[in-house]
């Protein structure tokens, strides 16, 4: 089974890219695409154009419809950790600065499930 793994990121450098530390309001979505034996097939920038960007909707639709099975993010509120549960797409806490180091960190299973949502991120 294919894996699509979404990372918000502040830049567009695929691999290199630098991870947002502002799930919401990250102005790219690296998405990463692995086979069923881990290796890298695709990586593709998204432009976030969410309501932070002058757009229509969340960061969290957005990232929805890219279908991912797993996010990896250093935090997010808590109404868009439960819309991704609810959607049943895991939702991991970076440990890693850059695209390259989290696709390492996941697919060695160094990464663990965010469970709570902070607080200071709601608007």
């Amino acid at each position: 089974m294919k894996e699509r793994i979404v990372i918000p990121t502040i830049d567009n450098g695929g691999l290199s890219a630098k991870v947002s530390e502002h799930f919401g309001r990250a102005p790219y979505f690296t998405v990463v695409e692995l086979d069923e034996l881990g290796n890298i097939v695709t990586t593709d920038t998204i432009t976030n154009t969410s309501e932070h960007f002058r757009g229509r909707g969340t960061a969290k639709d957005q990232m929805l419809d890219l279908n991912p099975t797993a996010v990896i993010v250093y935090d997010m509120g808590p109404r868009a950790l439960a819309g991704f549960q609810e959607a049943k797409v895991a939702v991991l806490r970076a440990n890693a600065e850059t695209v390259k180091d989290l696709i390492s960190a996941y697919k060695e299973d160094r990464l663990e499930e965010l469970t709570e949502g902070c607080h200071h991120a709601i608007h």
